[in-house]
């Protein structure tokens, strides 16, 4: 199985070592960066297969940063997926009209199966290319 990489960007320490944990589990390459701004310096240097990202975070918010990360042509190709514990349809359908790949209320998921969600999206967006 090729190796991945993934970048977590949540200000959570817990939510963190919980999806970090997962991941590096089902071997996956983890990155985690505290809040959006450096998500964003993080989503151009380590250039991730994969975003996780949480809307509510203090300085830049998840929105904000999915903005900056959607906009470089050097990040705009990587999948993101929005965190969140709200589960607001305004905030699901802005994130989505910004670039966000999908939308996971943090309540909902079950961290052992984030990396099987990671690789089905992966391979649906790698099917589409072809």
């Amino acid at each position: 199985m090729e190796s991945l990489k993934v970048l977590i960007v949540e200000d959570e320490p817990l939510v963190v070592r919980m999806f970090e944990t997962a991941l590096t589990f089902n071997d996956i390459e983890v990155v985690t960066a505290n809040g959006g701004r450096k998500g964003v310096e993080y989503a151009k240097s380590e250039k991730p297969d994969f975003i996780l990202m949480d809307i509510m975070m203090p300085e830049m918010n998840g929105i904000e940063a999915l903005e900056h990360i959607k906009s470089d042509p050097e990040t705009a190709d990587i999948p993101v997926v929005m965190l969140t514990n709200l589960s607001g349809m305004h905030d699901i359908e802005l994130a989505k009209e910004k670039g966000a790949y999908a939308y996971w209320v943090k309540k909902d998921l079950k961290p052992k199966d984030i990396a099987q969600k990671i690789r089905e999206i992966l391979g649906n967006i790698k099917a589409q290319e072809h």
